[in-house]
């Protein structure tokens, strides 16, 4: 516990499954803070968090809103009547206007998952495996007006096994989110924090990703899509590719080092089915074994039970 004797404001813009633990954290940490809860709503074909975000503000004592802005009436109006001592962001995809931003005493902090100035802006984490990286993070900044540029208080890197999905990657990355929490609250609330202005010239910029994006190209080399299968699976909505005009999700993969040189290849090709074990695929250069696959319209299944031709061609 924080140790604060006298009791603070807290306003939290937060999204995700992880919002949801950190409003556990600071309760934990605060328990006799007020706390103000902001969400908004997540996209189509992200998981579902509000339902046990408003859960978690009953039973924590916190008060529950859903809103994109606060600069909207009447939102703003009671912000700005009993403004928040400190506003702090966790997994918020939207800039906060100067006004917002401004008025709390102690300052607003954003939560990033990336070791800033590298992958500002979108899914960090996501694009962090796409792109092959051996160590993610988190960043604990200064909101600014421009989104991840602030001064950073604290940062913890987090190491990214070479196989790892990003399903088993979250709850590591979250745990780092909370230690951060945990270990400068108590600076944020006393206004000792000293944050340190960013190597702007290094910054590097990460895209929001659409489910479009998603779809496998088996003319790149099969770690590129090894890479991106891991980095899309579950939780998320999965890298996918078609079979016969339908859709097909591949939630399961293996690298395939040192497979048969093809001088004759077909990217996207089925070339071996194996029991037990699933099926090898094309790739622009080497080769995947595809385990556990989903036809549109089907449960998932193992891969050797849906594709059992030679004749497959996978993005046709």
């Amino acid at each position: 516990m924080v140790s604060n004797s006298k009791a603070t404001r807290i306003a939290l813009l937060c999204m995700t499954h992880r919002g949801c633990r950190v409003l556990a954290a600071l309760r934990s940490l605060r328990p006799d803070d007020e706390i103000d809860v902001f969400t908004w709503h997540e996209d189509p074909w992200e998981p579902s968090f509000r339902p046990e975000l408003r859960e978690m503000c009953d039973a924590l004592r916190a008060s529950y809103r859903e809103a994109r802005s606060l600069d909207v009436e009447p939102i703003w109006q009671e912000f700005q009547t009993t403004p928040p001592d400190l506003l702090v962001m966790v997994s918020w995809r939207y800039l906060v206007s100067d006004r917002v931003r401004l008025l709390p005493r102690l300052g607003s902090y954003v939560f990033h998952d990336s070791l800033l100035p590298a992958y500002r802006g979108f899914a960090p984490t996501c694009w962090a495996i796409i792109n092959g990286e051996s160590f993610g993070g988190v960043t604990l900044l200064e909101a600014t007006a421009d989104y991840d540029a602030g001064p950073v208080v604290a940062q913890a890197a987090v190491e990214i096994g070479p196989d790892e999905t990003i399903g088993e990657l979250y709850p590591r990355i979250t745990e780092a989110y909370l230690s951060l929490l945990e270990g400068n609250l108590a600076n944020l609330l006393d206004g000792r924090v000293r944050p340190v202005e960013q190597d702007h010239a290094r910054a590097t910029y990460c895209c929001r990703r659409l489910p479009s994006d998603n779809r496998i190209s088996w003319s790149t080399p099969a770690d590129d899509v090894f890479n991106l299968i891991r980095a899309v699976s579950r939780p998320y909505p999965g890298a996918w590719t078609t079979l016969g005009g339908r859709r097909l999700t591949i939630w399961a993969a293996s690298r395939m080092a040192g497979y048969r040189a093809y001088v004759g290849r077909v990217p996207g090709a089925v070339v071996e089915v194996r029991p037990g074990s699933g099926v090898v695929v094309l790739a622009g250069e080497g080769a995947l074994l595809l385990r556990e696959i989903q036809l549109e319209g089907s449960d998932p299944a193992p891969a050797e039970h849906v594709l059992k031709s030679l004749s497959v061609r996978l993005g046709s």
